[in-house]
């Protein structure tokens, strides 16, 4: 049979993977998406609240404009069909970092749908399908390491709570850890030349969650995915991708059953680890923001955002 790297060689040429990303880009604005407090990265901890971004009785969103014409021209560099009307969404969980008990998010009407980003790999050229891109409001950041107590308490920064996002979503195009690093790389060049993010990774800017299963090759039918949360390092996401495609391909060899689910990247380990079952849809209880009216971004506000950045 060989050495060991053979073997997992000649087991891994059975099976190919399946890999789709989900990309959480902190959009390039002064203020948050729904209030007039900085989004500025580094001041003292808790210093850029008010009533709304924590979520407090009483207290109304207001769109930022801002964020919205950022969405748009990232949408409109990768390919995507802007939704002439759109609309906010409650995505409704419970976590110490989201003080008002939902995110404001989009769902059923996102921003934009049906894009592709073009990537180099091996020498080819292949394009990535792009779902959708939407818009949502980011959630508070949670410490737990650094305090004198952190063996026995975690503490909530809520500065970046409600700050702006844009999630892009890809299709279940990627094949190898190696071209989600390609899909990455050509990603940021095109939010960075666009201006839309500064994708500092180190301060959240960008993080990515990554859908990966394997299935024979040759099979049509996708295999049961599992989810990898919150990775803020390209390299990481390739080491997450490429551990969690052999655990999956052991499992199966063994006589095992993927199970659906969410799971974290150790980077000290380069492992992951289950974090929870996945959620579905309707776990969220998603259901119309009411206190948004709907996103209208008609011909004339696209072509001026089109004219903004031709002259910029």
């Amino acid at each position: 049979m060989g050495t060991a790297a053979a073997r997992s060689t000649e087991v891994r040429a059975g099976y190919e993977p399946v890999i789709g990303l989900e990309v959480h880009v902190q959009l390039k604005t002064a203020t948050k998406a729904f209030c007039a407090c900085s989004a500025r990265f580094g001041d003292p901890p808790n210093t850029n609240t008010c009533p709304v971004c924590l979520g407090l009785p009483g207290a109304l969103p207001v769109l930022n404009r801002r964020a919205v014409e950022l969405g748009i021209r990232a949408a409109l560099a990768l390919h995507l069909n802007v939704q002439e009307s759109s609309r906010f969404a409650r995505k409704n969980y419970f976590y110490p970092d989201l003080p008002k008990g939902y995110q404001i998010s989009m769902y059923e009407l996102p921003l934009a749908t049906g894009g592709w980003l073009e990537i180099e790999h091996d020498g080819q050229t292949k394009r990535i399908g792009i779902t959708r891109l939407h818009l949502e409001d980011d959630a508070a950041k949670n410490l737990h390491e650094g305090f004198p107590d952190s063996a026995e308490k975690s503490y909530v920064d809520y500065n970046r709570g409600g700050t702006p996002l844009a999630e892009i979503v890809s299709e279940p195009d990627l094949r190898s850890p190696s071209e989600a690093h390609a899909y990455l790389t050509a990603l940021k060049q095109v939010l960075l030349y666009t201006e839309v993010s500064d994708c500092n990774m180190e301060e959240g800017s960008l993080r990515c969650d990554a859908n990966v299963s394997v299935r024979p090759r040759g099979q049509r039918e996708f295999g049961t995915k599992a989810e990898i949360k919150n990775v803020n390092s390209f390299r990481f996401i390739r080491e997450a991708l490429e551990y969690d495609i052999a655990r999956q391909i052991g499992v199966l060899e063994s006589g095992g059953k993927i199970m659906q689910e969410t799971r974290l990247y150790n980077s000290n380990e380069g492992k992951t680890y289950s974090m929870r079952s996945k959620e579905q849809a309707h776990d969220y209880r998603y259901f119309p923001e009411p206190d948004l009216l709907p996103l209208i971004v008609d011909a004339s506000w696209q072509a001026e955002i089109r004219r903004l950045r031709s002259s910029s």
